[in-house]
């Protein structure tokens, strides 16, 4: 496969990188040949390490259509870090668009030139317990539908083993096993000259999820839950629930006050009855020393 001009800042990155990354990690890379070595094409990989940027990051770079990798426009504005995600032709996503084709504008821009262009469709570490894809955003299904460019399918593993998702220790011993494995391009065609309703391309993205989540299955030797992980749904649940135990609190107060109000009656009656017995009993006391 032929290796493009890479570029003095890429190179320097890969000075620092791949040496900790070659000493840390083992590798299981799988499917090379699926990548394309010509034009522009989308990989979509899912994400269940802080780590697994640089290792999926050291895959693509070694098949030598290095990565550009979607990030926040403001991380390319000031400092060392600006300098090396602009001179290493990492693609800024603005967010603040109104336009959600727009905001990939970027990105659509780097396919057309040709460029390897990174979707993590997750947007986010995974959340699902056993790590397995969730629900993916549809930013890559845009990209893939306006430019009609190749969406390569990928899925790794074990950088969660070194660095598990949301943890501030790595586990650095024994040496952890980095299994990738790149798929055939995913076939959208059927979604090519429709109109980009949330719909479709919801449909799209689950297709490219779906095709991730697929090739993990064979690298983990295990079968993934029939219904993807959705934190928009667990988040409407537990927002579900929460409202229907504050429901039943204030039921449960509202019978507690009322039963407190029944009682108020026999609670003033068994008072007066109290106060009139120490009242005779104090006159009959009175009365005895007067005596």
């Amino acid at each position: 496969m032929p290796r493009r001009r890479i570029g003095f800042w890429y190179r320097f990155a890969a000075v620092l990188c791949k040496p900790p990354l070659v000493v840390l990690i083992k590798r299981d890379w799988r499917g090379m040949e699926n990548i394309p070595a010509e034009g522009g094409f989308i990989t979509a990989v899912n994400h269940n390490s802080h780590v697994d940027p640089f290792a999926y990051g050291h895959f693509q770079y070694n098949t030598g259509r290095v990565p550009r990798f979607l990030a926040k426009s403001g991380l390319f504005k000031k400092g060392f870090a600006g300098a090396a995600m602009r001179g290493t032709g990492q693609i800024p996503v603005y967010r603040e668009s109104s336009d959600a084709l727009s905001a990939y504008r970027a990105a659509i821009d780097a396919v057309e030139r040709g460029e390897c262009v990174v979707f993590y469709p997750e947007a986010t570490l995974t959340r699902d317990p056993d790590l397995w894809p969730m629900t993916g955003k549809t930013g890559a299904a845009r990209v893939a539908l306006q430019t009609r460019c190749p969406v390569i399918p990928v899925a790794q593993w074990g950088a969660n083993h070194l660095l598990a998702p949301y943890a501030k220790k790595p586990d650095l011993w024994p040496r952890k096993t980095h299994q990738v494995f790149a798929g055939p391009p995913v076939d959208l065609s059927r979604f090519y000259d429709k109109e980009m309703t949330p719909d479709l391309l919801k449909e799209a993205t689950e297709v490219i999820m779906a095709a991730i989540t697929s090739q993990l299955e064979g690298l983990r030797g295990e079968k993934a839950p029939a219904t993807p992980y959705d934190p928009r749904q667990v988040r409407r649940e537990q927002r579900r629930r929460t409202l229907v135990e504050e429901e039943r609190d204030e039921k449960s107060e509202k019978a507690e006050r009322g039963e407190l109000e029944k009682a108020a009656p026999e609670v003033v009656a068994e008072a007066v009855a109290e106060k009139a017995v120490r009242e005779m009993t104090e006159a009959e006391h009175e009365k005895g020393h007067g005596k």
